[in-house]
């Protein structure tokens, strides 16, 4: 296999590697709406730890997503945090493993739940200002968190198996969207081709993954299109999803993937986002950026974080005073770039 770890991520794979190979009882969690990187890195790690002898659970603060339950090796490894049994296993746990993300905001509800446990973090964002202490493996650098659990997992050989390659493949393939994105590094092609040479198979991947969508995710869309808004002189596209939306046509959040990459993709945008109301009336904003602007910066002014290219926040609502504000905000996010290359 091609794929070596780099050399300045070697100390902290050993630490990580340690502190999971001594538990036997660990619970794996994720940031709020687990995306595919989240998902898959959980995956892959909850059939390693089981493989090597650790009871090994998902504890998500939000649901898993239903399109990506395929990864996970049996079913009953994902346990709903408001059950008892999953405060159970919290209180037998001798660790927490949480998965990209390493802010306290940022797992909700599991912040409290595992405060009592010893902890380690894997996660390729950057640095945010409430972090998660304990055990640290995190890479702004790595295409993934997926890439930094294929770290631990090839440091010890393995044993492998085709969920975990499996979702090591995943996460990669999502968070670099399908290889497209300026974080699709050789490192991350590296690893891939070796989950390739594993037993994945791009094709079937890519079909579960990317390849069918139920009717509701379009009417949804259909929904949402109605309110694209385009600033052409500030570089600014937004749409937006009523709450009632996701009623009418009986959606969940899982309907949403992709959908913010419409704003983006419209010509002339810098920035683009998509709004959404929540069951609690708070408004959800996810920016994307198409280089210029770095909408981690920009979601931090909102409470929120991500990438240079991708990030999300949440802010109170009504909706129209959050967009306003954040169209404000965003608005001012690109004349400040546009300024400092000399642009009009």
């Amino acid at each position: 296999m091609g794929y070596r770890t780099p050399a300045h991520r070697a100390a902290a794979v050993k630490q990580a590697k340690h502190a999971l190979q001594a538990s036997r009882r660990a619970v794996l969690t994720t940031h709020l709406n687990a995306d595919g990187d989240g998902a898959g890195s959980e995956a892959a790690l909850a059939s390693w730890l089981r493989a090597n002898g650790t009871d090994a659970w998902i504890i998500n603060p939000t649901a898993f997503p239903d399109p990506l339950r395929f990864l996970v090796e049996h079913e009953d490894w994902i346990v709903s945090a408001g059950s008892s049994r999953a405060r159970d296993l919290l209180d037998q746990a001798d660790l927490a493993v949480v998965l990209d993300t390493g802010e306290l905001p940022r797992i909700g509800r599991i912040q409290e739940a595992i405060s009592h446990l010893a902890t380690v973090v894997i996660d390729h964002h950057p640095p945010g200002d409430l972090p998660i202490g304990g055990i640290s493996l995190r890479d702004p650098g790595a295409s993934a968190t997926a890439e930094l659990v294929c770290d631990v997992i090839s440091s010890t050989n393995g044993p492998w198996n085709e969920y975990i390659a499996q979702g090591i493949y995943v996460g990669i393939l999502t968070d670099t969207g399908g290889f497209r994105f300026d974080n699709a590094t050789s490192g991350c092609h590296e690893v891939a081709a070796d989950m390739i040479a594993r037993g994945v198979q791009p094709e079937l991947v890519h079909e579960r993954v990317y390849g069918r969508a139920p009717l509701r995710r379009y009417q949804l869309l259909q929904r949402a299109l109605g309110t694209l808004e385009h600033d052409a002189k500030a570089g600014v596209t937004w749409m937006s999803v009523p709450r009632d939306a996701f009623e009418e046509v009986g959606a969940t959040t899982d309907d949403l993937e992709g959908i913010v990459d419409i704003p983006r993709s419209i010509a002339g945008t810098e920035v683009g986002l998509l709004f959404r109301l929540t069951q609690q009336g708070e408004v959800k904003i996810s920016f994307r950026s198409n280089g210029a602007v770095d909408v981690n910066v920009l979601a931090r002014r909102f409470q929120g974080g991500g990438h240079v290219k991708a990030a999300g926040a949440m802010v109170p609502g009504p909706m129209d005073r959050a967009i306003d504000e954040v169209i404000g905000a965003t608005r001012e996010a690109v004349a400040r770039v546009r300024a400092a290359k000399g642009v009009a």
